[in-house]
């Protein structure tokens, strides 16, 4: 009689995909500062299998304007992270900060704050 083997029991399993606390206070630093100019109001943090992501919202009723994507080592990607404006690509890199930066580029820049107003 033959022996029943199950393909899955002997598949390797994949490990979970977290940010890290440092690339964490990254994100939040960056998402912070959009906060507070009142560009952003949102953001949410997905596991999936093979990936993580940190997506950013205007509203919170509405698509992520951005994600930035966090991906398990050795998938065969152009990088461990990347930058999504929808289903489009913005940037690749091997370093949250190549990404980040390659964001800082696609977002308006900032406005000078008039101190004086607020006094």
């Amino acid at each position: 009689m033959a022996t029943l083997l199950r393909i899955h029991d002997f598949r390797r399993k994949a490990r979970p995909v977290f940010f890290t606390r440092p690339e964490l206070n990254q994100l939040l630093s960056m998402y912070s500062r959009r906060v507070m100019r009142g560009e952003w109001r949102d953001y949410a943090i997905d596991q999936q299998e093979s990936a993580v992501r940190f997506s950013i919202f205007r509203h919170t009723h509405e698509r992520p304007l951005f994600a930035v994507v966090k991906f398990a080592p050795g998938t065969g990607r152009h990088g461990d992270y990347a930058v999504l404006s929808g289903p489009q690509r913005l940037a690749t890199g091997g370093a949250l900060g190549e990404v980040l930066q390659a964001l800082q580029r696609h977002l308006p820049a900032a406005e000078p704050v008039d101190i004086e107003k607020y006094r």
